[in-house]
């Protein structure tokens, strides 16, 4: 039955609002903890490791910038589980999803593979990037290591998108609220040395966020493949078709790991950029892209959400629910972006004491975090645009204006203000900044141009069989 001309024609405006917003808000709340729970380990470990050491804390910061634009584009190249498992949830078609997540779980591990294998040449990458010896020499062994855990941590996303694509978020949400208690625990042993092992700075928040992601993959499989109504969902079923059957889930992650990869490449070269100021504007950096990082991942957990209800709405052929779901998660999304900017804006001393004591760091941080405080609501915004395109099953029109936005626009700009302007690291916020205004219009437009072309093209097919 297609609901876009039933229900939802019958329904007012503000009662299906009402839904959407308690769906929304009723999915993305596990998935903004799971997704915030990513970012809180990043924090605790950069709060950690730069109250042992400024230095230490630049080691770090440097040594995620190329690893982290390997752990974005895998997570990009999942992006396809998420979609294709809502579409087929929405579709009845409940076999499929277990179908999907097994295909993928092959690919996880193979893109994990093979990112370790590039960050086992930190050291010399991160030399032939232009760092300083003191930075590559120490930034080195925290991607060799962290790089170790990548196949871990791309198995469990992808396991993670697959219960978010059945609406089911909250064994994710729980493990990574475990993660969290673990991590803090190995951090305390291995960054500052007890229970009798030495202090090793990052390298040991490095080995912690290893250890803690092989314990996510490994529980989450576990529970996927033990679940009660693992029949239902085919999870233990070997997906049919080979190579060719899940050739449309390949090119959702393509899209996705290059819009992903792309806006990576952006933030890890402004890190860059950033160690090539010095060790002082590189801890000034690290701090506010990990505070932006934080509250970016409610972004993402919103913008979860949005896919999936995007998807199921997609899935059922009803166009007047896509939209609505869409702008119904730019809203709410906006609205909490909003409140963290206010806080960043209010107490940027406070936020940036969390990763430091050092008086001349953070006196530093402080421009940047006021400035990052206006970074939240379009960076958050167009991730969620991008994420509810994705849902329609939208694909790389969203990648080249990301992949212009961020990598075009934000690339030039940030070196322009940061070294010809001199405007040193707050030049760089300023270039993100910039970045995120204009691909968050390009999102939105294209959004809003494709909606009203579904509806009309759902009108023209109704009066056809009407006739």
């Amino acid at each position: 039955m297609n609901l876009e001309t039933t229900t939802e024609d019958i329904a007012p405006l503000a009662i299906r609002l009402r839904r959407h917003v308690a769906d929304l808000l009723r999915l993305s709340a596990p998935v903004v903890v799971a997704r915030a729970g990513i970012m809180v380990m990043a924090f605790v470990d950069t709060a950690m490791v730069g109250r042992f050491s400024a230095h230490e804390l630049a080691y770090l910061g440097i040594g995620l910038a190329p690893i982290t634009t390997v752990l974005l584009t895998g997570i990009g190249l999942m992006m396809g589980t998420l979609v294709l498992t809502a579409s087929a949830f929405g579709a009845e078609r409940f076999t499929e999803c277990g179908a999907v997540w097994r295909q993928s779980l092959g690919y996880a591990l193979a893109l994990g593979v093979a990112g370790a294998v590039i960050c086992g040449f930190g050291e010399p990458l991160l030399a032939a990037l232009g760092q300083p010896p003191d930075l590559a020499a120490g930034g080195g062994p925290v991607a060799q290591v962290v790089g170790l855990g990548l196949a871990a941590q791309l198995v469990f996303v992808t396991t993670t998108f697959f219960l978010e694509g059945i609406k089911r978020p909250v064994p994710g949400m729980v493990m990574m609220i475990a993660a969290n208690v673990i991590n803090v625990f190995l951090n305390w042993v291995l960054i500052y040395g007890h229970l009798g092992f030495p202090a090793m700075g990052a390298l040991g928040s490095a080995w912690a966020t290893t250890g803690v992601r092989v314990f996510l993959a490994v529980g989450l499989v576990a529970y996927v493949w033990t679940m009660a109504d693992h029949a239902r969902f085919g999870v233990r079923m070997r997906p049919a078709g080979g190579w060719k059957a899940w050739a449309e889930q390949r090119r959702i992650g393509f899209a996705a790991g290059a819009s992903i990869g792309s806006e990576a490449v952006a933030f890890s070269t402004a890190a860059l950029f950033a160690g090539h100021l010095g060790v002082l504007p590189a801890g000034v950096f690290s701090i506010a892209l990990n505070l932006l990082s934080l509250v970016f991942m409610v972004a993402i957990g919103f913008g979860a959400a949005t896919s999936v209800s995007v998807g199921i709405a997609h899935g059922r052929g009803n166009y007047r629910d896509l939209a609505l779901a869409g702008w119904t998660g730019l809203g709410l999304n906006t609205a909490a972006m909003a409140a963290f900017g206010v806080a960043f804006a209010l107490a940027p001393e406070t936020l940036a004491g969390l990763y430091t004591t050092e008086a001349a760091l953070l006196a530093a941080s402080v421009p940047a975090v006021s400035l990052v405080a206006w970074v939240l609501v379009v960076d958050g915004g167009q991730a969620l645009m991008a994420n509810a395109l994705r849902g329609r099953g939208e694909t790389w029109v969203p990648t080249g204006m990301q992949a212009f936005s961020y990598f075009g626009v934000m690339v030039p700009v940030c070196w322009v203000l940061a070294f010809p302007v001199g405007n040193g690291v707050y030049g760089i916020w300023q270039g993100v900044l910039v970045a995120s205004v204009v691909a968050m219009a390009l999102l939105v437009g294209r959004f809003y141009w494709l909606t009203r072309l579904d509806r009309a093209e759902a009108m023209l097919s109704g009066a056809a069989k009407r006739s």
